[in-house]
């Protein structure tokens, strides 16, 4: 893992404290930059998103698609989890605990704004940060990144649906032109724009691609801490009136990423899946996409809404949640028999 990755979560942190601090010195200016908006999405944001996820997205090698058959199981368990299960169970937990266990103690004004953002959390599954995952747990490269490749090319598709839907069972007003912009802005445009960058990288071979991606990725990490800061700025006096927001709003996502992990598992266990496969399998289905969620809560319901807080948190507990995980797949190896032996 980079320096960035490795210490995401006090970067998120100290992106928070930045952007409180800013958003308390310097009101008007953050103002301005919020009404910078078509639309309704925001513009400095957009160009900061494209930033953070069009580096990601160009390592995705769509000819990888051709390799679903090989590790059908894997990737069958991946995607019943990432589009059958999670989106589903992270809504139910959010009308849980926010709606329902937590309310007394959030602002009633920003309750079905909150289970908005961790609807559009456990909607979009995870690009990037999920081949890290793979490599600390020694999983199958080509796996991984077929499954991702698969995984972007459903959410071109079945992102938007999913989350009007949620929301349409949380009786939140859903906001189509809105988020049928947000969908092109945020997943079309950054996958065209990735694969045509990669494209034209492969021309010069793997190692010029490798060297270009050495160079861009800390742009992608201060992309995605420019974006946090210019949120807290929004939400800093919200956060200073009540801390306690942070620590509820985790709860329901922490929960939410053991017991998708936990059934990914499972089940590629069941099924004879060797650990090299089931490991990313189970770290695929757990984590998020949460670029994207960040960029979509904004997008729909604006800087200093509880949606964009909620996905925020998310971005705050992905690394150690993730990390443990990591440690957990490591350390029950053996449950899976002789590492990388055919299954059966």
């Amino acid at each position: 893992m980079s320096l960035f990755e490795r210490y995401l979560t006090v970067w998120v942190a100290a992106s928070i404290v930045v952007g409180i601090i800013l958003g308390e010195l310097f009101p008007a200016l953050f103002q301005a930059i919020g009404n910078l908006t078509a639309y309704e999405i925001n513009l400095p944001v957009t160009i900061l998103i494209w930033l953070m996820i069009v580096p990601m997205l160009m390592k995705v090698d769509f000819a990888a698609l051709h390799e679903v058959r090989r590790q059908w199981r894997g990737i069958g368990v991946t995607l019943g989890v990432n589009w059958l299960i999670k989106p589903f169970t992270m809504a139910a937990l959010g009308w849980l605990f926010i709606g329902f266990l937590f309310r007394p103690l959030l602002p009633e004004a920003q309750i079905e704004s909150y289970i908005a953002g961790l609807i559009l959390l456990g909607a979009a599954p995870c690009t990037a940060m999920v081949f890290v995952w793979s490599h600390l747990t020694k999983g199958d490269a080509n796996f991984t990144l077929t499954q991702v490749a698969l995984n972007d090319t459903i959410m071109i598709f079945a992102f938007a649906p999913i989350v009007a839907l949620l929301l349409g069972i949380s009786a939140i007003t859903i906001p189509w032109e809105t988020l049928t912009i947000s969908v092109v802005a945020f997943i079309v445009i950054p996958v065209i724009a990735g694969q045509a960058i990669r494209g034209w990288l492969m021309k010069g071979g793997l190692d010029h691609f490798n060297a270009f991606d050495a160079k861009v990725k800390p742009l992608s990490m201060i992309a995605l801490l420019s974006t946090l800061v210019l949120l807290f700025a929004f939400q800093g006096q919200q956060i200073i009136a009540q801390p306690v927001i942070i620590a509820l709003l985790a709860m329901p996502i922490i929960l939410q990423t053991y017991f998708i992990a936990a059934i990914a598992y499972v089940a590629n266990k069941f099924l004879g899946v060797e650990h090299r496969i089931a490991a990313p399998s189970a770290m695929i289905g757990a984590s998020n996409f949460f670029e994207l969620a960040v960029a979509t809560a904004i997008g729909l319901f604006g800087f200093s809404s509880g949606a964009a807080l909620a996905t925020v948190v998310g971005v705050l507990v992905e690394v150690p949640v993730m990390l443990s995980l990591v440690a957990i797949a490591n350390r029950s190896r053996n449950w899976f028999g002789t590492p990388n032996a055919p299954s059966h």
